[in-house]
């Protein structure tokens, strides 16, 4: 045997929505129910554990065996929730002998779903419909009656015809995923990529750990002031419920204040003109707006007993660069912290009465908000160590493209963004310096400009709320793209190399990238050797003579559909992805320096690092490790430590 497929079917009263498969298959309530298989793309075969069946010995063998490459559609779940069944959480199967067939789809810019992804690649087998029904059937809770047996789950025996058809869809779903893999198998996923898939699976086995108490303090102090905050809107405005939208308007009309929605931004708008009692109300609009405790609850959700919160980090979430995708507690964007007595408003919320807190740390929601990142914290006679790159993606950018003056900057050290207004208004400008009211102009221009974007991305970046006029918005346009003109230039030859290679399925070359067109994609071959799919791409008239690009995906209803593309576009699908890359190396080279990460968020990465154990500098340093294919990239970390986790 040198390979098994899998699919299992589960129960638990336990959310895995909202609790992720950790805490699901963690729970005592958790049982297999059924075990489908297939050895070496043989016969596909169903074990009925819950009624009593023994899977296969050389089976549950193979499961430890490195010699046996283990399949599943989301391995993930699979591998977490038999590891719980086999060891009840004191081991985890190593994920080094596990492949997973969503992330080889993710690779390939497919949907992370079993069933649509077999329909867009027109698999024979299908996901069978009545799947949903029967996974609400028997693998959730519900109400305990003589037809349960006085247990919260549907039985088998009390639904025998179901029973037989859930037992035939977990077979349909091991030859789903077969045939996933028959399909794809001329477009293998490079096996650099399942070594970084390893690490991202144990930085999910490694968890990281919740002050609990903190989370609950924290619930618990929002709903009284939510409380408060309802009471004195009813007080004022005389409402049953001043957080209806109709009520809320109407009552303001009456009060001369006349709102066409109650949309954050519009009562943000309204505060800031109005007087008197509508202004109070207004302001308590805003603050019950706040969903300040949301993750915490989702702290509290996937915790397990020891108080570690796992799987948060989904790999190759975002399927058109590869980048990772935020789970569970949303690690992605959690709210920054500004507050200067941080360490005392933690101590205060985790020791002082609510009443002390209140008088102290008005308004509330904000405060536990910005608190939300110190919740989590280090093992037991450890502090983190937290380092991220520095203006990575610029960097990767001029790296890329070679513009040759932004290199030195960086590798002189230089401000970036007075770099950049120095380039684009030809005079010297230094932070807090001469010229330095240029800078603004220049930051803004750096982080929307760099690919493609003109006046509206200037506009969506804030620029007239920070006092630019409208009039100069296109010439600081003009400005950024004279003096990055390497970087200006690469985004028409991308954009010319995949026309090219659409048209003549000929390879186009662009500096370090490769184009080529096989088996209905568009792939770019990064530095890295890594690949980025475009199915499907095509050329369409865009009514002015030229030619518009397209290719398939998952679009913003979520739905597969035609996505409209260009150069700078696909630059800056490029630039992300280079900076994933080198993100997974340095995940990769802290780890076989025998550092424990628990968490990394975009370009930064947290280690739970013993207090006797390394220094900032030293994990910097690796971090900044650069691979061999990133030669002349300037790479620069910053870090610091802390007894919880937060934005230094």
């Amino acid at each position: 045997m040198k390979k098994l497929s899998i699919d299992i079917e589960t129960f638990s009263t336990v959310s895995l929505a909202k609790s992720g498969v950790y805490r699901y298959a963690a729970d005592e309530s958790f049982r297999l129910l059924l075990f489908g298989y297939a050895i070496d793309d043989g016969d596909i075969h169903v074990v009925d554990v819950e009624q009593g069946e023994q899977i296969p010995f050389e089976v549950l063998d193979a499961l430890t065996d490195p010699t046996v490459m283990k399949w599943a559609f989301n391995a993930a779940f699979e591998r977490v929730c038999l590891s719980y069944w086999l060891s009840g959480g004191d081991w985890m199967l190593n994920p080094a002998q596990w492949r997973c067939t969503m992330v080889w789809c993710s690779y390939l810019a497919l949907p992370r779903s079993l069933e649509h992804a077999a329909n867009v690649l027109g698999i024979e087998q299908r996901k069978e419909m009545i799947g949903k029904k029967l996974i609400k059937l028997f693998c959730q809770p519900t109400q305990p009656s003589l037809l349960t047996d006085s247990t919260n789950r549907n039985l088998p025996a009390a639904f025998p015809d179901e029973w037989a058809q859930f037992k035939h869809y977990n077979q349909i779903d091991v030859a789903v995923e077969m045939g996933l893999q028959a399909k794809l198998t001329r477009m293998p996923v490079p096996e650099s990529e399942w070594v970084n898939y390893v690490i991202d699976q144990r930085i999910n086995d490694n968890g990281i750990l919740i002050d609990t108490n903190m989370a609950e303090r924290a619930i618990t102090a929002d709903r009284i002031f939510r409380t408060s905050a309802l009471e004195q809107a009813q007080e004022i405005t005389g409402l049953a419920n001043p957080n209806s939208p109709i009520q809320l308007q109407a009552w303001l009309k009456s009060q001369g204040v006349t709102m066409d929605s109650m949309s954050r931004q519009d009562v943000t708008d309204a505060y800031a003109t109005t007087e008197g009692a509508a202004k109070t109300v207004l302001g308590l609009r805003l603050e019950l707006a706040k969903s300040s405790v949301k993750k915490y609850d989702a702290m509290l959700a996937c915790a397990l007993p020891d108080g570690r919160a796992h799987g948060l980090l989904a790999f190759y979430g975002a399927g058109r660069t590869g980048r990772f995708a935020g789970r569970l507690i949303q690690v992605q964007n959690l709210p920054r912290n500004t507050m200067p007595d941080l360490d005392l408003a933690r101590w205060s919320l985790l020791n002082q009465p609510y009443e002390v807190f209140e008088q102290l740390y008005s308004p509330i929601p904000e405060t536990l908000s910005q608190l939300i990142r110190t919740a989590f914290i280090p093992s037991p006679g450890c502090r983190f160590i937290v380092t991220d790159y520095s203006a990575i993606e610029a960097r990767v950018l001029a790296w890329l493209a070679g513009q040759q003056d932004t290199l030195q900057a960086f590798k002189d050290g230089k401000d970036l963004y007075c770099a950049t207004a120095s380039a684009m208004f030809g005079v010297p400008v230094e932070k807090h310096g001469v010229n330095g009211g240029l800078r603004q102009k220049g930051k803004i221009a750096t982080l929307a400009c760099g690919y493609g974007g003109s006046v509206g991305a200037l506009e969506r970046m804030g620029a007239l709320r920070m006092g630019i006029a409208p009039e100069e918005l296109k010439p600081i346009v003009d400005a950024w793209r004279k003096a990055n003109d390497k970087i200006t230039e690469l985004w028409w030859a991308v954009d010319e190399a995949v026309k090219t290679c659409i048209r003549t399925s000929c390879p186009q070359q662009v500096g370090g990238l490769r184009f080529t067109r096989e088996a209905g994609f568009l792939f770019i071959s990064l530095p890295s050797g890594r690949r980025l799919a475009y199915p499907k791409p095509r050329l369409k008239p865009d009514g002015h003579g030229g030619a518009t690009i397209t290719y398939e995906g998952v679009i913003a209803t979520k739905k597969w559909g035609v996505i409209d593309s260009y150069g700078p576009k696909f630059v800056e699908n490029i630039v992300q992805a280079i900076a994933r890359d080198l993100l997974t190396n340095a995940l990769t080279v802290i780890t076989e320096a025998g550092h424990k990460i628990v968490m990394h968020i975009h370009d930064e990465v947290v280690v739970d690092e013993p207090t006797t154990g390394a220094s900032v500098e030293q994990i910097a340093q690796l971090m900044c490790q650069a691979p061999a294919w990133a030669e002349g990239l300037p790479l620069t970390a910053d870090g610091y430590e802390c007894d919880y986790y937060k934005k230094d």
